[in-house]
């Protein structure tokens, strides 16, 4: 009876340790853009206008306004560094004391909040290329400070990047997935368009995801 009764046991602890886990990554599959996410942003993609550039358009960081305020004392990029990063503590200035973030771009960990750089999956200066000549300025700003298209990166691999679309640059092939996801998605979420050689190279991204 006594063996019976810790098999028993054990048999609960496993569950339990199951149990556990599986709502972990669930939660954690709820953040990372795979699976469905990848076939929808197939569609996307597929709706997409394919058009040239509009290089004719000057662009002007000033024109897109950022970090905005985002409430109880924070601005955009503080805010993204506390949703981004483990074990941040702030001061009362909302200014990140301490924390450890992970640069999804090529895999680096950065314990100072200031050597980060909180990138803009899609560029401004690549929105600005892709039909937004007629957006008011604060259409720009609402962009600008869209928090489901803000990284925290490391300033090397933002550095490499700069402006480039997914034609000319990508992170490392562990991201590459995401990334592609995530571009299609916020060009979709505000109408922007999509030069050909950018559409091929997503295209070819994404047949290759997990679905």
């Amino acid at each position: 009876m006594a063996k019976r009764g810790k098999t028993t046991w054990v048999s609960l602890v496993v569950a339990l340790v199951v149990l556990v886990v599986g709502i972990w990554w669930s939660q954690l599959d709820e953040d990372t853009p795979t699976g469905a996410d990848a076939q929808r942003a197939i569609d996307q993609l597929a709706k997409l206008t394919v058009a040239v550039e509009d290089t004719g358009l000057p662009y002007n960081r000033e024109d897109w306004p950022h970090w905005s305020a985002q409430g109880d004392g924070c601005d955009t990029r503080e805010e993204a560094l506390k949703a981004q990063g483990r074990s941040v503590r702030t001061d009362v200035e909302c200014k990140a004391m301490e924390g450890t973030w992970t640069s999804p771009y090529d895999g680096a960990t950065i314990t100072d909040a200031r050597q980060t750089d909180l990138d803009h999956l899609v560029p401004l200066a690549e929105a600005n290329r892709s039909g937004t000549r007629g957006w008011t300025r604060e259409q720009r700003r609402a962009f600008a400070n869209d928090l489901d298209q803000l990284i925290v990166v490391s300033a090397r691999s933002n550095r490499q990047k700069g402006d480039q679309d997914p034609a000319h640059w990508l992170p490392d092939a562990a991201y590459g997935c995401d990334y592609a996801v995530r571009w299609v998605l916020v060009k979709a979420k505000y109408n922007l368009t999509v030069d050909q050689a950018e559409h091929d190279t997503l295209a070819s991204l994404l047949s290759r995801c997990p679905r």
